[in-house]
């Protein structure tokens, strides 16, 4: 390879021609003043011998010392003032560089000519690639001109933003301005054969910031098609610019003519954005959506969102003519974990009208959304002190809001704070051992304002007027030992303190005939304590099922089993509890009668225990494994297999009451079968006591009574199994591990918002094929199907009914690489009828991708086609067709 530099300015000294294939390298200096002549020297030194010195120095044609290089050879032909370099040729001049197969420069004319080489095996090969700066051009040849910085590129190709500049002439004017005629403007990835290009007559570009062209026009795969721009503006900024956000064209059955989520949007700095977008219906009703997002590298993000919506029904001066407002709020904020080890502040808020999601119109808020019936909300704050013992605080809210009853619970706020265990008996090294060194305390504190109010008051001063504020204190001391060597026990009590601002007084009005309740507002407070122990084990069975001489499949099997009793004491704190007397009527005449309550018992945590409570509880867990024989012969041990993760028992017996002394027996289990695909939970509760005629328990054990030892009052069992072709690919794993059914998420249908970009891609079914398949036999198709059964069973006074029994599924079948189809629904067997149910497919088309999606039945029965480019910057360009619920009588 012939490496050299030439510095302009200088005489050039004759170069022997060099040797093709021996790798040379050389400098020269050659004179920027285009190889001075004779009669220009003769003049320069008359002027040295002159008496006046003419201090203006003649500017060099170049500014910057070119280097190049090639592989074969660099030849520089004296009398034509040329330098030509052949095969992987490159070239540096400033910040611009030239790589291409053969390059001519031109000192004579200042120009550097660049063009590919070609092969009678491979063709046209090494093109050139034009770099300046951050700008790249692959075209198949260049002019440059060095003086003044202008060029010609020939069937160019240069990524501008998301999108590819093909141009068959480009002008390129200085450093930041080209023109190109005859170019097609594209975000496909076959270059050579796109998809669709918008031809471009004539543009100018502006790299980094702006294309803006004369007439344009769509072609698909080559064929025109009528639509044609007098002329059209694609920005090309790096960073986020402010725009016009376009909306989305419509038609509903009861509201007209539409134009949804259009608007503004403001790129505010790097850290925050705004979004404005508004809807609007041609009988009145509009809509409003406020979206902001916020972002500090290594601090925190978030975004913010405010929708209203004003929803006019039917026409004014109809009979169901109607108004209505509905408003949503959200708000999500993360904090790094860089920026504060020691405090933490996150938000999670969905808070708004109970109907939002039910009553909303916007198209964002289609699929799953329409099965919302909760809205939760968290914001809280937490630090962390590092002392010893550690001390924590955390301040937060929450809200909880079902949207079927619109019940609204709200803490505003919470705050909890601790200081850490402490082990004042242990010694400061080693470890802690036996019932002294073992003893160990804390101090926790909880203070809290409860709301509870309704959709109608929420945001309204009336929601604060049965707020309930208090602190509760707390003081536990623990401790742990072994006895017997194999028996784990642990001894426990507990001090607290409530602290209440608000209490009652009740008594009889005679005069009206009824009870009276007066709220006090002041300090009070009550305290209480409890004791606890307990002690357990484990034991371990083995059975054994292998015959000497014989290989059988059944090995082993392990039963595991943990045993515990446990023994609470609550005392009676009956001093907190008053009286009064009530007037009622009997057959007797009128006579009165003492009425019992406690003045704590409508405060935040309620009322102290009034009875003397000592009861013992009892439990049992089980597991168990089975040991066989792998399959795969090569395996040198036993494969392990659950046959039951867990089956539990628990009871309890309560000394203290002087009837039904006996708890029921909860019985509750789990475990996974076929290969961990299908996960199974059960449980049922059995009540050892009977039942009288009407249907009432009685201090009777139900064999006494001429039945069974237990009755069962209640049962359940739900299975979710996940099926999919691809069990064992690393793509599937963790939404297809066996488990994720077990969420009811993964059933529910997709979001029908296939145009909005804030939705995910994954959402509207954009899936990219990662690995091509070479064979044409051997083409898979992909599938995946979740299912999720439940059953309830209820007979707690004899009903003997099932309360519930349900089935439902969601799976999708990836045809081909660009082919999916879907479905989501389910079956309610109790009132044999189908639930939401969804059917949906999407097609990849490489730079355009295609969604149906449709709602059959239901209120909400709806379908949408949807038909788009990928690119975020041609968004706009697509097609879509909604068709609405239809208009209820």
């Amino acid at each position: 390879m012939f490496i050299n530099t030439i510095s302009f300015g200088q005489d050039i000294p004759k170069k022997p021609k060099p040797i093709i294939g021996n790798p040379v390298q050389d400098t020269l200096a050659i004179n920027a003043n285009d190889i001075k002549k004779e009669k220009d020297i003769e003049i320069s030194k008359k002027n040295q011998d002159s008496t006046v010195t003419d201090s203006v120095k003649p500017k060099e044609l170049l500014e910057h010392i070119v280097k190049y290089s090639a592989t074969d050879y660099t030849k520089f032909n004296q009398k034509q003032q040329k330098l030509y370099l052949y095969n992987n040729a490159s070239i540096d001049y400033g910040d611009m560089n030239i790589t291409a197969g053969s390059i001519t420069i031109d000192y004579n004319k200042n120009t550097v000519y660049a063009k590919g080489i070609t092969d009678t095996i491979e063709g046209y090969t090494q093109k050139p690639v034009f770099t300046q700066g951050s700008n790249v051009v692959e075209p198949d040849s260049i002019v440059f001109n060095t003086e003044t910085q202008k060029a010609l590129i020939y069937n160019s190709k240069t990524e501008q933003g998301e999108g590819t500049v093909i141009a068959s002439i480009t002008k390129k004017e200085n450093d930041s301005v080209y023109f190109v005629k005859e170019a097609k403007y594209t975000t496909a990835e076959d270059l050579e054969d796109p998809d669709y290009y918008i031809r471009l007559l004539k543009a100018k570009i502006v790299p980094g910031k702006k294309i803006v062209t004369g007439a344009a026009g769509l072609y698909i795969y080559d064929v025109p098609t009528p639509v044609w721009l007098p002329f059209s503006f694609f920005p090309q900024s790096e960073k986020h610019t402010s725009g016009i956000i376009i909306p989305t064209f419509g038609e509903q059955n009861s509201r007209g003519y539409f134009l949804q989520n259009g608007g503004y949007y403001f790129a505010i700095n790097d850290y925050v954005d705004l979004a404005v977008l508004g809807d609007y219906y041609t009988n009145g009703s509009y809509g409003l959506r406020l979206e902001s997002a916020y972002a500090k590298r290594y601090r925190f993000r978030g975004n913010v969102a405010f929708r209203y919506e004003n929803l006019i029904t039917s026409e004014f001066g109809f009979p169901d003519y109607a108004k209505s407002t509905i408003y949503n709020i959200r708000w999500s904020h993360s904090q790094d974990s860089k920026a504060s080890p020691s405090s933490r502040f996150s938000a999670s808020v969905n808070l708004g009208s109970s109907k939002y999601y039910q009553a909303s119109i916007n198209q964002i808020n289609s699929g799953s959304n329409y099965l919302t019936n909760t809205l939760s909300s968290s914001v809280s704050y937490s630090k962390t002190f590092d002392t010893e013992p550690a001390i924590n605080y955390s301040l937060s809210a929450t809200h909880s809001q079902n949207t079927n009853t619109e019940t609204v619970n709200m803490t505003l706020p919470t705050f909890q704070g601790s200081i850490g265990r402490v082990y004042p008996f242990a010694s400061k090294t080693g470890s802690k051992k036996g019932i002294i060194q073992n003893i160990n305390l804390q101090y926790n504190v909880t203070g809290e304002n409860r709301i509870t109010t309704t959709d109608s008051l929420f945001f309204k001063k009336e929601m604060f007027d049965d707020a309930k504020a208090g602190f509760k204190h707390s003081i536990p001391l623990s401790t742990n030992f072994k006895v017997f060597k194999n028996f784990s026990v642990s001894a426990s009590t507990s001090y607290n303190e409530v602290w209440t601002f608000k209490t009652i007084e009740k008594y009889y009005d005679s005069v009206e005939g009824e009870e009276v309740t007066e709220t006090i507002n002041g300090f009070d407070s009550y305290r209480t304590y409890n004791f606890s122990t307990s002690i357990g084990t484990t034991l371990y069975g083995m059975f054994n099922f292998e015959k000497e001489g014989k290989d059988s499949y059944l090995k082993a099997i392990r039963h595991v089993m943990r045993p515990s009793i446990s023994y609470n004491i609550n005392p009676a704190f009956d001093k907190y509890y008053d009286t009064y007397e009530e007037e009622v009527i009997t057959a007797d005449g009128l006579t009165t009668t003492d009425v019992e309550y406690s003045r704590f018992e409508e405060s935040i945590y309620g009322a102290p225990n009034k009875s003397f409570s000592s009861s013992m509880g009892i439990s049992l867990a089980n597991n168990f494994e089975a040991k066989v024989r792998d399959k795969d012969s090569t395996a040198t041990e036993d494969k392990k297999i659950k046959l039951l993760n867990s089956l539990n028992f628990s009871t309890a017996y309560n000394f203290a009451a002087d009837s039904l002394q006996w708890s029921p027996v909860r019985v509750s289990g789990s475990t996974q079968i076929f290969d961990n695909k299908m996960s199974v939970n059960f449980g049922a509760t059995l009540d050892p006591y009977a039942l009288d005629n009407n249907n009432t328990r009685i201090n009777t054990f139900n064999i006494d009574n001429g039945g069974s030892l237990f009755r069962v009052t209640s049962a359940n069992l739900t299975a979710s199994w996940s099926l999919s072709s691809k069990d064992g690919n690393n793509k599937d794993k963790g939404r297809d591990s066996g488990t994720g059914a077990d969420n009811p998420e993964d059933v529910l249908p997709e979001n029908l918002d296939f145009a909005n970009e804030q939705i995910d891609r994954n959402q509207r079914g954009n899936r990219k094929e990662e690995e091509e398949e070479n064979e044409f036999f051997n083409h898979k198709i992909p599938w995946n199907l979740r299912l999720a059964y439940a059953i309830n069973y209820a007979n707690s006074r004899r009903q003997n009914e099932i309360s519930s029994h349900s089935l439902m599924f969601s799976g999708d079948i990836e045809l081909t690489s660009k082919w999916s189809i879907g479905a989501s629904s389910g079956y309610d067997i109790k009132n044999q009828g189908f639930t939401y149910t969804q059917l949906r497919f999407s097609r990849d088309l490489q730079s355009w991708r295609m969604n149906f999606s449709w709602i059959p039945f239901s209120d909400n029965k709806s379908w949408n086609f949807f038909i788009g480019i990928k690119s975020s910057i041609l968004q706009d360009l697509k097609y879509e067709k909604r068709r609405q619920p239809d208009r209820q009588l």
